[in-house]
């Protein structure tokens, strides 16, 4: 077992911090707190998404008490890895200082998913789908880090 100061320090950065990045912080804490030390942020902040709450809840997972969060409130941490889970907040990364790697992990935005949905349960079906994929994506952290970084590098 890891020491708490040896943990992979890891921000998962989407561009409103409302749903992707707040599914996968709450994934990490939930299936590799004793590995990660998982947060998430936004370019931008646009609030705590409710659906992704009511099917996070779903799966066992209480995000309920979470916080939309611009990135420059933890911008102090010394990451190890910054995953940007959307298109937009890839292209618009801030620089991160030191040894933070920068990993790209796009996964499809669940309310644009819902929008031209005819019920609010089809609606949550996209959700549901986004945070299974994400929660497949976590669950073989920190190995796939390491992997989508020699991909990139």
């Amino acid at each position: 077992m890891q020491e708490a100061e040896q943990k992979l320090k890891v921000l998962f950065l989407c561009t409103g911090n409302s749903c992707r990045s707040q599914m996968a912080e709450g994934w990490a804490r939930r299936l590799k707190g004793d590995e990660i030390e998982a947060h998430s942020a936004g370019i931008e902040t646009h609030g705590l998404n409710p659906h992704a709450v009511q099917v996070m809840a779903e799966a066992g997972v209480d995000i309920a008490n979470h916080c939309s969060k611009h990135f420059n409130e933890v911008k102090h941490i010394p990451f190890d890895y910054v995953v940007t889970v959307c298109d937009h907040a890839y292209e618009s990364c801030p620089l991160f200082p030191g040894r933070t790697k920068v990993v790209h992990v796009g996964f499809e935005d669940p309310p644009r998913l819902a929008k031209d949905a005819k019920t609010k349960e089809e609606a949550l079906d996209g959700y549901r789908r986004v945070r299974d994929e994400i929660r497949t994506f976590i669950e073989g952290l920190p190995t796939t880090l390491v992997k989508k970084e020699s991909d990139h590098g």
